[in-house]
């Protein structure tokens, strides 16, 4: 986070502070910074909230590793073949506006409450924006790198790991920020309606029930530790991302190793 970015957090807080203490709006409603920053380190300490941050973020984790293996192979196979791009572009214009948290009553309908159904949502998630970009990708991969490919006689797969793939790593990063962003929405609609689906029940689940039992204090609480993973995962994973892969594949000498 830059400073000028920090200089607004920290108007945001103050006013926020400001308005909480001069009693502007009813305490129950509008706890002071204190209460929040007690009721965030009492859950960390007491391990309930470190729980239920792993488990919302293993579920995010295992589905956008599901989602980024189908959507390499579905857009790779979209460029390859007429038929199975217009099936992957009929796909797109069906669901990729459908969100995640409709498709859950069906789910529950089918296999019920449970770390599947929630998996699925999130993975319809971060899918549909990931196949877009990467199908984009591929399609305008320039022809010198597959001549180039030719030459080294590299089968259909050997294209996609050293041709297709890297070229399109800057359009992968993008669809998976978008993904993400999607993911977590979704993860977190879904444990607040549906409730826990484990011992833990996620973030969701956490704003939830202090929601339910008016403490106010532990429900923002929650929210900022949403904003919190949000940032570093942006500033952090991210950025990192971006600054060890953007640019790196701007030639073909990669194609023979």
């Amino acid at each position: 986070m830059n400073k000028l970015k920090f200089l607004w957090v920290s108007i945001f807080l103050l006013i926020w502070e400001i308005i909480a203490k001069l009693n502007i709006v009813n305490p129950l409603l509008f706890p002071s910074l204190e209460n929040i920053l007690k009721a965030l380190i009492e859950d960390l300490f007491n391990g309930s909230l470190l729980a239920q941050i792993g488990f919302t973020l293993r579920l995010i984790f295992i589905a956008i590793v599901i989602s980024i293996i189908i959507s390499i192979i579905m857009s790779f196979l979209s460029t390859k073949s007429k038929f199975f791009s217009s099936l992957v572009e009929t796909l797109i214009l069906i669901l990729h506006p459908l969100p995640g948290i409709a498709l859950f009553p069906i789910l529950i309908a089918f296999i019920g409450i449970n770390e599947q159904s929630i998996i699925i949502v999130i993975v319809h998630s971060v899918l549909w924006p990931l196949v877009l970009n990467l199908t984009t990708a591929y399609k305008l991969c320039p022809e010198m790198y597959l001549k180039i490919a030719d030459n080294f006689e590299l089968s259909l797969f050997q294209k996609l790991i050293k041709v297709y793939f890297p070229y399109g790593i800057p359009y992968f990063i993008s669809g998976l920020k978008i993904g993400y962003a999607r993911a977590f929405r979704a993860i977190i609609s879904a444990e607040m309606v549906f409730g826990a689906v484990s011992s833990y029940g996620g973030l969701g689940y956490y704003i939830f029930t202090k929601r339910v039992f008016m403490n106010t204090a532990g429900m923002y609480a929650g929210l900022i530790v949403i904003i919190i993973i949000g940032i570093l995962i942006e500033d952090v994973v991210f950025k990192q991302l971006e600054k060890h892969t953007f640019g790196k594949w701007g030639t073909y000498e990669h194609i023979g190793n």
